[in-house]
């Protein structure tokens, strides 16, 4: 069987596109859990020992949660932002892979902060996981340009929803630039900041409706 290039336009020319990407940030989404176990030391043979190990690992549970909620809000974003895009080009395209970049490379700085959060070796963990975060507002604000400068929007009002995205992102790339500097100095102050930021994208996405 054949498709004829008019067939993908009048149904879903990003189908291709979306189903890859739903599948990275789905992958990405399943990595997160492979760190949290008891450590294979520690001997749990009363409730008080299961107290004491569940409380060891409380700082990857806590990286976990905020990941699960990073990449979930990307995701819900990701797929709400390709509904206002007719199509698709070669930047486009590539900003993509950079923003599933951004993605796919957050389990990595969450181990590090469940690791490391509450040891004299927390800034730098936290410095790198807001690194990746800011790393994250670029791609957005490189996809949103990409979109408005080759007009791959269904309308000016699907346009106009582009811009206000593509300046969020920019707030975020210069935010969680900021929050990563500062990480070196307080970095369990920053990342407090950083997961109630995410808090805040959360119950702002929620108020959001595309049309």
């Amino acid at each position: 069987m054949t498709w004829r290039q008019d067939d993908m336009i009048e149904g879903n020319p990003n189908a291709r596109l979306e189903t890859f990407c739903d599948g990275v940030f789905a992958i990405a989404l399943t990595l997160l859990i492979i760190d949290i176990k008891f450590p294979s030391t520690a001997a749990i043979d009363t409730a008080a020992d299961f107290g004491r190990a569940l409380g060891h690992i409380a700082p990857s549970i806590f990286a976990f949660v905020l990941s699960f909620l990073v990449i979930l809000i990307s995701w819900v974003n990701h797929h709400s932002g390709l509904k206002l895009i007719k199509r698709s080009c070669p930047s486009f395209i590539y900003a993509n892979g950079l923003l599933l970049l951004s993605v796919v490379f957050v389990p990595f700085p969450t181990s590090l902060v469940g690791e490391y959060l509450l040891t004299n070796a927390a800034a730098p963990a936290v410095a790198l996981y807001d690194g990746v975060l800011a790393f994250q507002g670029l791609a957005w604000a490189l996809l949103g340009d990409s979109a408005i400068r080759n007009q791959l929007t269904k309308s000016e009002k699907a346009a106009a929803h582009i811009r206000v995205n593509r300046r969020n992102a920019y707030f975020a790339l210069a935010g969680y630039s900021l929050l990563g500097i500062l990480a070196l100095w307080f970095p369990l102050t920053i990342a407090i900041v950083t997961a109630v930021s995410w808090i805040f994208w959360l119950v702002a996405g929620m108020t959001i409706t595309h049309d």
